[in-house]
């Protein structure tokens, strides 16, 4: 063979497919993507149900919008503590050991809101969900960041993401074939009690999925030299890159929050578009979800952390600004529906590998539990300003005054820390 032609054989050979990061991985470590997928999506399902089921319990039991958005802000800050334990406990009793609990916790209390009879219980027991819904977020990002090797870290943690899609799509066909089966004082209630499902997934976990062995390395050292603790993160060495951090999800969540929490309102009551309402509307804006995570996955290790941050950061930005500046029909709407999931969506792909690479394996889950969950937190805030904000200003304008402040501090965040993309994790 002409030495040409071997030169092209070991170019075509170089060039990666897009699924060869996938091929590549070993039995164990796709054990631990499907576990992390699979758990996201159940996490995505189970948390999907309330928002599918206020209309019905305003109609049955007389509550208020703001009874209903008191149940969404106390799941959320509930969430937030429960990422942040989560992490702390997942550097101290394992990644895997973490995952399992908070998936059995928040399985069990979606399960119990089945059995409400009142607001309150409802309050509680969504409350108390919460914290699982959390949780699982923190020991899934760690689990399935520190099993895939870095140049695909990006790649693998983003499709991971992806699976919360899918859980929310699975939602609004569960919804959809128990409300045309069953009456709706009765299909609310059925729709929480499958949210037990979930647990048998434990089971899987427990059997076939082991902790990254660089996180069993971290443990074993610290056998012979001081135990780690979750203040480290507030160590004069990691403290600027927690803060940084801590701004980077803040302004991503907060965005988020602002669009999905009053943009529906917003087009319903001010431009009086009916397309809200409708399955096709809610499909497109799930579907566009799925392919943002998916594509903001390859994109997050093709073009680096930053950059990808700052890309869906505008896209987000540029998207509110069609959807509150411009007249738009039912049909435009519709579309438009795509990139308002792929934008808002997809710039959570990025976050999870990020936040592996930011801190050291023995504080990995405190610090990656506590800047997601911070950021969780103070944005579960924005929704309650917006609304405020529109007793004086157009709704409207407060959208996207809280969006763009939102997603540019994502911008100033990215600039500010560290690429980390191809970083190698250590056992420290």
């Amino acid at each position: 063979m002409n030495p040409s032609g071997v030169q092209q054989q070991v170019k075509a050979r170089s060039v990666a497919g897009p699924f060869d990061w996938y091929r590549n991985i070993n039995k164990q470590e796709r054990r631990t993507f499907w576990s992390c997928k699979i758990g996201y999506g159940l996490d995505g399902m189970d948390t999907q149900m309330l928002s599918f089921v206020i209309p019905t319990l305003i109609a049955l039991w007389g509550i208020t919008t703001a009874e209903a958005g008191l149940i969404h802000t106390s799941t959320l800050i509930a969430s937030a503590l429960g990422g942040w334990i989560a992490g702390i406990l997942s550097d101290r009793i394992g990644r895997v050991r973490t995952l399992q609990l908070t998936v059995l916790w928040f399985a069990f209390f979606t399960f119990l809101c089945g059995f409400a009879q009142n607001y309150e219980q409802l309050l509680i027991a969504r409350t108390l969900m919460g914290f699982g819904f959390g949780g699982e977020w923190t020991a899934g990002a760690v689990l399935i960041g520190e099993v895939i090797r870095a140049q695909d870290r990006g790649k693998a943690v983003g499709m991971v993401q992806s699976g919360w899609a899918i859980g929310w799509g699975l939602t609004a066909i569960l919804y959809a074939v128990l409300f045309s089966l069953l009456p709706p004082e009765d299909a609310w209630r059925a729709l929480f009690l499958l949210g037990i499902v979930p647990a048998v997934f434990v089971i899987f976990v427990r059997r076939l999925v082991k902790d990254p062995e660089i996180y069993q390395q971290a443990k074993a050292a610290q056998k012979t030299e001081a135990p780690s603790h979750f203040y480290e993160i507030f160590a004069p060495g990691m403290l600027f890159t927690t803060l940084r951090a801590s701004l980077l999800t803040t302004g991503a969540l907060g965005g988020y929050y602002a669009i999905t929490s009053w943009l529906p309102t917003f087009l319903k009551n001010e431009r009086g578009l009916s397309v809200l309402g409708t399955g096709g509307y809610l499909a497109m804006v799930i579907f566009g979800s799925y392919i943002g995570y998916v594509i903001s996955a390859y994109l997050t290790d093709l073009l680096g952390r930053k950059k990808n941050f700052i890309l869906f950061a505008v896209g987000s930005f540029i998207i509110v600004l069609l959807y509150t500046q411009l007249p738009v029909s039912d049909g435009v709407m519709l579309w438009l529906g795509f990139p308002l999931g792929f934008f808002a969506s997809g710039i959570f792909s990025g976050m999870g590998a990020f936040l592996t690479e930011l801190f050291p394996t023995r504080i990995r889950g405190s610090g990656q539990g506590f800047c997601y969950n911070i950021g969780r937190a103070l944005a579960a805030f924005f929704p309650l300003l917006i609304g405020l904000l529109s007793q004086k200003i157009p709704l409207g304008l407060g959208i996207g005054g809280f969006a763009a402040v939102s997603y540019g501090v994502v911008i100033l965040a990215a600039l500010s820390l560290p690429e980390t993309r191809g970083k190698e994790l250590e056992a420290q």
